[in-house]
């Protein structure tokens, strides 16, 4: 009967062992990590996306949800994401500032975050030291940005149209209050200004990344301005050619007419512009080891390793910062 009840306990344990097991690792072993994108349609986080699920092939389950550009959304599988006891979960916000939020619950289950390309609040990262980021500092692709387009009105002196010795732009922006947005506004103007060139603003609008949206503020600004606009600088690629497409149906990129239009990402369809003379310049913002860093740290944690030995310099014990790269006519084909 003693042997019997032995036996009967031990089972019990080694089944409670493999339950706590069957939620965060498939029958394979692979630990589980789940991944949150704000939304599937975005140009360059589709990159991000493949890169993340290359660098996981044959090393871990990657359960990837599309948040649909909704936090409410995310939450919920956040919340998913934890209930099926994922190692890490890997979260590109809708929201920045839901991140507090997303912190505290998977604090309470011990499931480490890795957020990447949209950069939390400073105070939130510091809620817990199981947080980390993947990204880039915005403000270097703004700077990039700038040095582009002071590099053309140096080497063409007409693109200033008016002779006036001030450049006057369009900006079109990402989205109110996202810190990529605000940074590479902010730091594109300043680098210009910072070469002793003089700028004037002629508008400023919110296309949300969106490259339709971005074809109907060009044709708003356009039919406003004319040729007055000297210069259109966009916070993304999407945006950029948007602005290219409702610029060439005003003839532009056709014989001698030439508007200056810059965007940010370097997607293939940014160095296909580059490659046709319609694009100026962008700047690359570097999806695959963005990916394959946010892969990295997501899985060194997931295996219960030390992230700081996954391969990436951690700055301030929590940020993988991944450079921009500045990329034109004379460079593009080294990105394609």
């Amino acid at each position: 009967m003693k042997k019997s009840f032995a036996i009967l306990a031990t089972l019990v344990v080694l089944g409670a062992l493999l339950a706590s097991c069957g939620g965060s690792a498939d029958a394979g072993g692979t630990p589980k990590i789940g991944v949150a994108i704000y939304k599937f349609d975005d140009t360059f986080m589709s990159y991000v996306r493949n890169a993340i699920e290359a660098n996981a092939t044959g090393k871990a389950t990657i359960e990837m949800v599309d948040s649909q550009n909704a936090q409410p959304t995310q939450n919920d599988q956040v919340d998913a994401f934890l209930s099926k006891k994922a190692k890490v979960i890997a979260i590109n916000p809708v929201d920045r500032t839901a991140a507090a939020a997303i912190i505290d619950k998977a604090k309470g289950r011990s499931t480490p975050v890795v957020f990447f390309n949209r950069e939390p609040l400073p105070e939130d990262m510091k809620k817990w030291d199981k947080v980390y980021y993947v990204g880039a500092k915005a403000e270097q692709s703004g700077s990039m940005q700038g040095e582009i387009v002071v590099d053309y009105f140096k080497a063409n002196p007409k693109a200033d149209k008016n002779g006036d010795g001030v450049i006057q732009y369009i900006m079109l922006k990402g989205e109110p209050g996202h810190q990529d947005a605000e940074l590479r506004t902010e730091y594109s103007i300043k680098a210009i200004t910072a070469a002793g060139m003089k700028v004037e603003k002629l508008a400023e609008d919110t296309a949300y990344w969106d490259r339709p949206k971005a074809v109907e503020k060009m044709k708003a600004f356009y039919a406003k301005f004319g040729d007055r606009i000297e210069v259109v600088l966009c916070n993304n690629d999407d945006m950029a050619l948007g602005a290219i497409e409702a610029l060439r149906q005003e003839g532009f990129f056709s014989g001698d007419k030439y508007l200056p239009v810059v965007g940010v990402d370097a997607t293939a369809p940014a160095l296909q512009a580059l490659e046709q003379g319609t694009l100026l310049g962008t700047v690359l913002n570097d999806a695959k080891n963005q990916g394959k860093a946010t892969f990295d740290i997501a899985y060194a944690l997931a295996t219960g390793k030390d992230p700081a030995q996954a391969g990436w310099t951690i700055s301030d014990g929590k940020y993988v910062w991944v450079p921009y790269q500045k990329v034109t006519k004379d460079n593009y084909t080294q990105f394609k």
